[in-house]
């Protein structure tokens, strides 16, 4: 496994300012959250640091590492291939970066659509994506964040639900997997509140 030093060093050539200074961030804001919840410091940085580390490649070369690694790539990926940073980037983390741990290439393969039953480390990467402190259009950020320091599942299904708000007003297309997870998360969290 690489040094985190030497990704920091690599995705900063790659990324451009924005993209590398919102990577640190979700470095940051995932080392948070662990401390909060209690999971590995190291797992959340790495997974943090590389949960971007596709997002420079253009949809035809997103679509072309798919094909010739053999990732799935389903009919809404197709149509819209930015969503499959994720799983790509999940590939590079393993192959590039030699990160071996399934969770935090889980972590980097669902951070933009979530999956129902996210680990723990997954649920924080999918959520210091949304709140780090360099993103400010988001509606409802102050709440969110203090809502991902309270509950990180309500945290999830608020994000979730806002996500799918804003494409339904936007008219963008709809991962059904976005759908999936945030009925997931949305039957669990009223299981929460009348346990």
């Amino acid at each position: 496994m690489m040094e985190i030093q030497e990704i920091e060093e690599i995705l900063q050539q790659k990324q451009n300012p924005h993209r590398y200074r919102h990577t640190i961030g979700v470095r940051y804001t995932s080392i948070c959250l662990a401390m909060r919840y209690g999971e590995d410091l190291t797992r959340a940085s790495y997974a943090g640091l590389l949960h971007d580390c596709a997002k420079h490649m253009s949809n035809e070369k997103l679509l072309a590492k798919c094909c010739e690694h053999h990732l799935t790539v389903s009919e809404v990926e197709e149509k819209n291939p930015f969503l499959l940073h994720g799983r790509v980037g999940a590939w590079l983390a393993e192959h590039k970066y030699g990160i071996t741990d399934p969770e935090i290439l889980g972590a980097i393969e669902w951070h933009t659509t979530g999956r129902p039953d996210m680990t723990l480390l997954e649920k924080i990467v999918f959520t210091a994506d949304y709140i780090e402190p360099g993103r400010d259009q988001a509606p409802n950020l102050v709440e969110l964040r203090r809502l991902a320091f309270t509950d990180i599942d309500q945290a999830v299904c608020a994000i979730l639900k806002q996500t799918l708000d804003y494409l339904r007003d936007q008219g963008g297309e709809i991962d059904p997997a976005t759908e999936v997870t945030y009925n997931y998360y949305l039957q669990k969290c009223a299981e929460n509140t009348e346990g």
